[in-house]
């Protein structure tokens, strides 16, 4: 496994010692953008401008890693770890269940050539998707008139979502935009990923805009143990995306997990199981992002 399993290793050696640090308040994410995220109704106070810093949202492999760690210290700070803890399955997350017959939200032949017709965004996601992608085509529309067309799947890994896109666009064509929101699924076998981002690349070309969103997993419902492992796997997946990106100048990565590092007290308002968006907040805030990001705002 080469590199990748190297940095596993680094990890499991490295994150006691950063947890440390990061309930002393020596870690923190540098770099400088700015999010204004203004969604209407009662919440709208909640998000006001934020200006924080992380590297103008482009981190280097060390940031991304650091991130993770600030958040995996944040999630476990309360639990005891030891270098002689099980860890279940072969990455300490578990094992992918079958997905085929779970939640499921994929618009209609009509939608999906409406999008290719006016040029709208086409795209791939889990559950989160599921739960998140209707407020996310009324956002984008609302925004600046795009069409949103979906399939979103909820459990599925990236090689499932790859496969909706190659199916798409060898029956209907592709807009200009694609949108993946996967990932969180590959924790239970990280070694898989790259290659599924190449495959996904090589199907959009380089006349295309893919825009990926990169994940954060550390279920709350599953030991601390499992807890570290789905926050170094999922930190795994995003670095593979990250020097996806130096092959790919037409890969742009929505970076959620550096969003939720920069202020840790975000995975308990945004997240409601350590993963899924909670609702509105988490959902306004990423989808947020997405829209920023989709119109050239961000």
């Amino acid at each position: 496994m080469g590199q990748a399993d190297g940095l596993s290793v680094e990890v499991c050696k490295s994150l006691q010692s950063l947890q440390d640090s990061a309930k002393r308040g020596l870690l923190q994410v540098r770099a400088t953008f700015e999010i204004g995220l203004a969604p209407t109704g009662p919440q709208a106070s909640q998000f006001l401008p934020v200006r924080k810093t992380v590297n103008t949202m482009r981190p280097n492999r060390r940031q991304i890693f650091t991130a993770g760690a600030v958040v995996a210290a944040s999630t476990v700070a309360a639990s005891t770890l030891t270098a002689t803890e099980a860890y279940a399955g072969p990455y300490g997350s578990g094992d992918l269940g079958a997905w085929e017959n779970m939640s499921r939200a994929i618009s209609t032949e009509t939608q999906i050539k409406r999008v290719v017709e006016t040029n709208g965004v086409y795209m791939f996601g889990d559950s989160i998707a599921v739960q998140d992608g209707k407020a996310l085509a009324i956002r984008l529309l609302n925004r600046d008139g795009s069409q949103l067309a979906v399939h979103n799947w909820s459990g599925r890994p990236t090689s499932g979502a790859v496969d909706a896109l190659l199916k798409w666009a060898t029956s209907y064509g592709m807009p200009r935009r694609i949108l993946m929101a996967s990932g969180t699924n590959d924790i239970f076998d990280p070694t898989k990923f790259a290659a599924q981002v190449d495959r996904a690349m090589s199907i959009v070309g380089p006349s295309r805009t893919m825009y990926w969103i990169n994940v954060q997993v550390a279920r709350t419902s599953q030991p601390a143990s499992v807890q570290l492992s789905d926050q170094r796997n999922g930190e795994w997946v995003n670095l593979q995306l990250h020097d996806a990106q130096k092959k790919y100048p037409n890969l742009k990565i929505i970076r959620w997990a550096e969003y939720l590092a920069i202020k840790p007290s975000r995975l308990t308002m945004y997240l409601r199981d350590g993963l899924h968006t909670s609702v509105p907040y988490g959902q306004d805030a990423r989808n947020e992002l997405t829209v920023q990001a989709l119109v050239g705002t961000a």
